[in-house]
């Protein structure tokens, strides 16, 4: 087996197909016969042969509609040279988009695993000569690598197994994989960790994919920090492998301090994978909103809320105060796109104290107390913009006038009446390094 992300997707798939077929038949589906000679006969005889093939065809609108079939048409649909597998199966015609390959594909690897039979139960001999078919026809001449690393800061359900994101890229829980690096899995949190795994096929002379998966292992981080509040990091130090070869550790650059730990649901992957797809697709090489993602990510790299006072701030003027920071209209900007008009005056002041607190922190004064949820507050504000902006829910090029045509259609922004000034209900890390909670949704 040299893709075990693969062969634990087809064999939860065909476990699955194994049980609805079974009611089918139970319910009086009949599996359609055929009439075949035996060869080699000096008197033909003739029997009976089952069109299994046919009949699992047939029903491959249900088939969809089970909750592996996603994963295994996913895994499949990553393969460059699945159209090898269709025609050693005898299909003629290769589909051109990747959904239809990989529906087709399933099609007749499940034709394979329950060929000849009218009753359908899962026989592990069957399936694996039927994946070594696949792998021996999709890998021929070519090697899978896998890199994986761990991603800190994550948590999966605990039904949850792997969320296949794209691009070769997925989230594991590391306690479900076999034969990888004890110090990948477990460390120095409260349970195994979460791997972020970067597979690709290709020549086997050529070289190892470390440069692509980090990069990829980057992308993901980026957009768990825009989807939602967290502490996410990368582990020290990652592992690569040819097919089922000894593993390599390598070195990844410094990417933050885990802190407070997120969960993702089941019922949040697809929303999880969609917006990973989504910003991988919009977000932009170059411009100011590059610049202020680039920005954003510094900050939640630093060891503290209060030293990534000024990379939020840089980002948030590159987006919301092109006339440059002697203007003083970020912080009316920002509580005009990110806050309610009644609580505009509540936001602006604490973003204006946000801004006299960086004039303090580059004179060297100390941190004070409160400062650290205060930049808590502007981070949220900030990951809030630059999350629609990604999505196209705003222009980013425009953001600024949509801000100034906000507060002159409002009241003006007066100072908050003296007393606790305002600020959200927000979760701080540092305060609990041990919770939980869940991802949510991206603000619509």
């Amino acid at each position: 087996m040299r893709n075990g992300t693969l062969h634990a997707a087809l064999e939860a798939f065909t476990r699955e197909v194994a049980s609805a077929l079974k009611a089918e038949t139970a319910g009086g589906a009949e599996v359609p016969f055929e009439m075949v000679e035996e060869r080699g006969r000096s008197v033909p005889l003739y029997c009976y042969r089952p069109l299994t093939g046919r009949f699992i065809s047939e029903r491959l609108g249900l088939l969809s509609a089970l909750p592996t079939f996603a994963p295994a048409a996913r895994a499949l649909a990553s393969i460059e040279t699945l159209g090898a597998y269709l025609r050693y199966r005898g299909e003629a015609l290769v589909p051109g988009s990747e959904r239809e390959r990989a529906q087709a594909a399933l099609a007749l690897f499940l034709a394979a695993v329950f060929a000849d039979r009218d009753r359908f139960e899962f026989a592990r001999s069957r399936f694996e000569i039927a994946f070594a078919e696949l792998e021996r026809t999709v890998y021929k001449g070519r090697s899978v690598n896998t890199v994986l690393a761990p991603l800190l800061g994550v948590a999966l359900d605990s039904g949850t197994r792997e969320i296949a994101l794209g691009d070769g890229l997925s989230l594991v829980r590391g306690d479900a994989l076999e034969d990888v690096p004890a110090e990948s899995v477990w460390g120095d949190g409260y349970g195994p960790n979460v791997l972020a795994v970067f597979s690709t096929v290709q020549a086997r002379d050529a070289p190892t994919p470390v440069a692509q998966a980090r990069a990829g292992f980057r992308r993901v981080l980026a957009a768990l920090r825009l989807f939602e509040a967290g502490g996410y990091a990368l582990g020290p130090t990652a592992w690569t492998r040819p097919d089922s070869g000894q593993w390599r550790a390598f070195a990844l650059p410094f990417s933050g301090r885990p802190r407070l730990q997120t969960t993702i649901s089941a019922s949040q992957e697809d929303e999880l994978r969609g917006f990973f797809n989504l910003i991988a697709r919009r977000t932009p090489a170059g411009g100011p909103l590059a610049w202020a993602l680039s920005r954003f990510e510094m900050g939640a790299e630093r060891l503290g809320p209060f030293e990534a006072l000024t990379d939020y701030l840089l980002a948030a003027r590159a987006l919301l105060e092109p006339e440059g920071p002697a203007s003083g209209l970020v912080a009316q900007r920002l509580a005009a796109i990110c806050a309610n008009p009644a609580d505009r005056p509540h936001v602006a002041d604490r973003m204006a104290q946000a801004v006299a607190l960086e004039r303090a922190a580059m004179s060297g004064a100390p941190s004070e107390p409160g400062s650290d949820k205060l930049v808590l507050e502007l981070s949220q504000h900030l990951r809030a913009l630059l999350r629609d902006i990604v999505c196209g829910h705003l222009d980013g090029e425009n953001v600024f006038r949509l801000a100034d045509e906000l507060l002159a259609e409002g009241p003006p922004i007066e100072q908050p009446p003296s007393g606790e000034p305002w600020a959200p209900d927000l979760v701080d890390p540092d305060d609990q390094d041990t919770a939980t909670h869940q991802l949510l949704a991206p603000t619509e």
